[in-house]
């Protein structure tokens, strides 16, 4: 499952440098992860590092972009391919 920046964001700017996918960029008014490249940091670290930084804790489970373990695996090895 992709995360999600919720509306809660304040823009600190923490989460950004954190993601081994760079999956967040700016939106138009705060943060935003692109759920084609979040893999939950699955290949990379054992949890998903934008959620352990974030001061505010406004990144959850994006409810659109259900993936389980593998097919976040399969996203990680086509994004490093």
């Amino acid at each position: 499952m992709a995360l999600l920046i919720t509306e809660e964001c304040i823009n600190c700017d923490v989460c950004e440098p954190q993601c081994p996918n760079d999956a967040i960029t700016m939106g138009e008014e705060y943060y935003i992860i692109d759920p084609e490249k979040c893999t939950e940091c699955v290949g990379h670290h054992d949890t998903p590092q934008c959620m352990q930084v974030c001061p505010v804790d406004c990144i959850e489970p994006d409810p659109q972009w259900k993936e389980d373990a593998d097919q976040l695996m399969e996203k990680y090895k086509r994004l490093t391919a």
